[in-house]
């Protein structure tokens, strides 16, 4: 491959918390001594073990070579490459400037949008297993879930439970709904039929939308992505979209996101809910930065990208089915996270999922708690490493901490 996904990077002491915590023992990675001669290999925290593209970092240091950094106001350049992203990508037509509104994280314009079409104390319509942030984020700021919970079919694929979420849409009187696309921590990639499905129920009650997409650039073993508001007339007008480089290419530390609303009423009313705090403004080299990864390059570096993402995904999928009895999953379709249902292997071996996380944590593979994501006996499991720590990882986990 032309870029580096085999090098294993030392993150120690530059800033990453995916190493940083464990190895300082905080936070849930407190109470475990780990063993001697397992060094810590990342899977909880969703960011990236690769090196990103090299131009973004170009785009930067070309930057900051220039040593002024006074105020400034975003380049067309920026909004034009969102825009042909778009378009190459996701095969979006008719995308323009004015549909395109900075945020600084995904969450933060998520609650923006909540606020401008509810009123605290409102109910919310989310998909559960639920995206820890979304509850964080909604009950933080006076809002109340209501989980319209995802099943696995008779052949172990997330659905949707269009009925039950009718029902709970009348019964709770919602008017807006968030919508994960592809979904996470599942990793389902929605089809346009499923999103058609959701637009007739949420349609036919008035329901407005709040479509999380960051994950949807990454897509795995040939799945494509459909905007959510690609559906129709009414997903168009009556959805908020948020997406970020961040996940793509790991730039989650540099902050910066963005909205797309083509529903003009919509738009300005989230950029002035957005701009109420006055720290809601982008950083000039977080702007770099997202020009750099949507040049030529990165759409290069995103296709060989997802197809070590695929081989990582296949290879676990088939290793944890064929070697951990009772603990299942549904191969994902999208992101670069593993959703495993430990129930079965908990309850036959009277463990608990803390039991399970602490034993892994002593030999150094910190996988997270899923059971924050409102699923018990659930873990999550990050697969963007070098395909070597892979397979460390899964050995690690077969040898010493999954009971036969």
């Amino acid at each position: 491959m032309k870029y580096d996904f085999t090098t294993i990077m030392d993150r120690a002491g530059h800033d990453a918390i995916a190493v940083d915590l464990p190895e300082k023992q905080m936070g849930n990675f407190s109470g475990f001594t780990r063993r001697e001669g397992f060094d810590t290999i990342p899977m909880w925290v969703a960011d990236m073990n690769f090196p990103t593209v090299p131009t973004i970092q170009q785009a930067m240091i070309e930057r900051i070579n220039h040593p002024a950094f006074g105020y400034f106001m975003p380049r067309d350049e920026y909004f034009d490459s969102i825009i042909r992203w778009h378009k190459e990508r996701n095969h979006v037509e008719g995308l323009t400037k004015e549909n395109i509104g900075y945020e600084n994280g995904v969450l933060g314009g998520v609650i923006s949008a909540v606020n401008i079409l509810c009123s605290k104390g409102d109910n919310i319509l989310v998909h559960s297993p639920t995206y820890i942030g979304f509850t964080m984020v909604l009950t933080n700021n006076g809002y109340n879930i209501v989980h319209t919970p995802l099943y696995k079919d008779e052949e172990n694929i997330w659905r949707m439970d269009y009925e039950d979420m009718e029902k709970k849409i009348i019964e709770n009187n919602i008017h807006a709904a968030i919508i994960c696309n592809p979904h996470n921590p599942c990793g389902r990639v929605w089809t346009k039929e499923e999103l058609a499905k959701c637009m007739e129920i949420f349609e036919k009650h008035q329901v407005y939308v709040i479509s999380d997409e960051i994950w949807s650039d990454l897509m795995l073993n040939g799945n494509t992505h459909t905007p959510t508001q690609m559906i129709n007339d009414y997903a168009k007008e009556h959805t908020i979209a948020f997406y970020a480089p961040s996940k793509t290419f790991n730039l989650a530390g540099l902050i910066g996101s963005y909205h797309i609303v083509y529903n003009k009423w919509l738009k300005d009313r989230l950029d002035k809910e957005s701009s109420l705090t006055h720290y809601n403004a982008m950083n000039v080299l977080s702007m770099h930065a997202l020009i750099g990864a949507y040049k030529d390059e990165g759409y290069e570096w995103l296709d060989q990208l997802k197809e070590v993402l695929s081989d990582n995904v296949n290879y676990a999928y088939d290793f944890i089915m064929n070697n951990f009895e009772g603990i299942t999953l549904s191969k994902p379709e999208a992101t670069y996270m593993l959703y495993l249902d430990c129930k079965e292997y908990c309850q036959k071996h009277n463990l608990t999922i803390h039991d399970m996380l602490m034993k892994a944590y002593e030999y150094g593979v910190f996988w997270q708690d899923g059971e924050q994501f409102v699923q018990p006996y659930t873990i999550r499991m990050n697969l963007a490493l070098p395909h070597a720590r892979v397979v460390e990882a899964l050995d690690r986990l077969n040898k010493y901490v999954i009971e036969k």
